[in-house]
């Protein structure tokens, strides 16, 4: 039996499709191995491309770059006493008179030259890069069908998704796009309000406007949950539809929600939407990519790559994953203190230790230029890359991710940055034959000792054939006893940050 779009979203509990459905080229279950279905999209595999990847860099810009303060400034401007609001009130105004609307306008990319950023990119080691194609302020970066407060009528008035897309394809970059429009019918409600004291006491913020209810969306009660559970149908249906427009439209190598799955069946609709149209485009081939975030009801293992924001995962997941992080604040913030490349090169070290990958977002100032320590940060990594690059792509775990006495907290949110690692910490990392063992920190004085490789371990089956320092030339005198291998490092680092020993296995 032939199931048609209209009909699948009649099942999922959307009704009829009505004007806010997409009016493009209709899906059905023929031949299509995806559904709505949990059981369904446990069917998915991810593809060898992102395994082999490993690093990606985001460019998390937009109107909310404009003020130059940091992440949910378009919420926070509305919250009375936040240091957002009280920046907002010195520089722009009132909430009342001058609200987020007001500073779609001034975001104007005056100075981006995406072919510049992509090319540092890329010699930083970038495989793909993630453009946020738009965030819970409800504003679309990219010729929206949906959504007319968007960057082809506003601001840039350029089609940001389709320039980022067309510049990362064409420097031989994997593409994909972000969307955060899921928790926006929470998150943007505070654009309702007005100040409890003061001389604006009682006056209702811009958001009340009903001529700009596109934007701030009606006016409704707070349930504070991430995704709504009281959102209206009508709402759950525009997400699905402006979703699936950005996912046709560019056809993205990789799809990333900033929560888990959106709107139970509504959202795995989507997922399957998205992997189905992947597969056609690519001769039956899955190579998209879905990230999603662990949430209970949200996510299900085995159905996309899971995302772990400002973390890590303990050990060695089996299944492929991904850390996403920022060198400071998502949204660009003057004066932030930066990660610096060493606590970035040791992050992805760690990371792909375990099966993961970074994404890595370096946000431009709103006129779409770096600042010069994130292009220190960038060219830094480009320079590690140049040296130390194969111990990173195209690798795959070993049999322990490493050892050392540094523990960093596992799991989501936590302050990766205050991890501090010695030479004692190594990790692993293989391709074919050759093992790469990585030293966090150069040993102070005398060789660098891996215990995992000693002969009671039982991890190495034989003695190395030879130990290369990766730029250094010619081999280094080892010795392996029952406790440790032991390896002479020369007087002089050939890099700085993360050192790899090459090991190569006896024929």
């Amino acid at each position: 039996m032939r199931i048609t779009r209209r009909g699948m979203l009649k099942a999922a509990g959307l009704g009829s499709l009505g004007s806010f459905f997409y009016s493009g080229r209709g899906w059905s279950s023929e031949g299509n191995p995806f559904t709505s279905d949990w059981a369904s999209l446990k069917q998915y595999r991810c593809p060898e491309w992102f395994r082999d990847a490993k690093l990606g860099i985001w460019a998390v810009w937009g109107p909310e770059s404009v003020p130059q303060q940091g992440d949910w400034y378009a919420r926070n401007m509305y919250i009375e006493g936040h240091p957002q609001y009280e920046h907002h009130l010195q520089h722009y105004g009132h909430p009342s008179k001058f609200g987020y609307k007001d500073i779609i306008p001034l975001w104007k990319a005056e100075r981006w030259d995406p072919e510049h950023l992509m090319g540092l990119y890329q010699k930083a080691g970038a495989k793909y890069f993630c453009v946020i194609a738009e965030h819970h302020d409800n504003f679309d970066c990219w010729n929206s069908k949906f959504q007319r407060w968007n960057s082809v009528n506003m601001g840039p008035k350029k089609d940001i998704t389709g320039i980022w897309a067309r510049t990362a394809r064409s420097h031989g970059l994997r593409f994909g796009v972000t969307e955060h429009l899921g928790a926006t019918w929470n998150w943007w409600v505070v654009n309702k309000g007005a100040d409890k004291q003061g001389p604006y006491a009682g006056v209702p913020y811009d958001g009340n406007d009903p001529k700009y209810q596109d934007l701030y969306l009606p006016p409704h009660e707070d349930s504070k949950e991430w995704y709504s559970t009281k959102a209206p149908e009508w709402w759950k249906r525009r997400w699905f539809n402006r979703i699936q427009d950005l996912v046709d439209s560019y056809q993205p190598d990789l799809l990333y929600s900033d929560g888990g799955i959106p709107f139970q069946e509504v959202g795995r609709s989507l997922v399957a939407h998205f992997y189905n149209t992947n597969m056609q485009r690519h001769g039956g081939k899955l190579e998209a990519v879905y990230n999603c975030k662990k949430m209970p009801d949200y996510f299900e293992e085995g159905t996309c790559v899971q995302d772990v924001e400002r973390g890590i995962m303990e050990g060695i997941n089996p299944i492929p994953w991904q850390t996403d992080t920022c060198v400071g604040d998502w949204y660009y913030k003057q004066g932030i203190k930066y990660k610096t490349a060493t606590t970035v090169v040791t992050m992805l070290v760690d990371i792909v230790s375990k099966n993961g990958n970074l994404l890595l977002n370096l946000p431009p100032r709103p006129d779409g230029t770096l600042d010069d320590e994130e292009l220190a940060i960038l060219g830094q990594m480009a320079a590690w890359m140049e040296i130390n690059g194969e111990a990173i792509f195209g690798t795959r775990p070993w049999k322990v991710f490493g050892e050392g006495p540094t523990k960093p907290k596992a799991g989501a949110m936590h302050e990766e940055n205050q991890t501090s690692y010695t030479a004692e910490d190594i990790r692993f990392t293989s391709k074919g034959g050759t093992l790469f063992a990585t030293a966090l920190a150069w040993p102070d004085n005398g060789p660098l000792t891996i215990k995992s490789l000693g002969t009671d371990a039982g991890l190495l089956p034989q003695d190395p054939a030879e130990v290369r320092l990766l730029g250094h030339a010619g081999p280094l005198k080892f010795r392996r006893e029952t406790q440790a291998l032991t390896v002479n490092l020369p007087e002089t680092k050939p890099c700085d940050h993360a050192f790899v020993l090459k090991i190569t296995a006896r024929a």
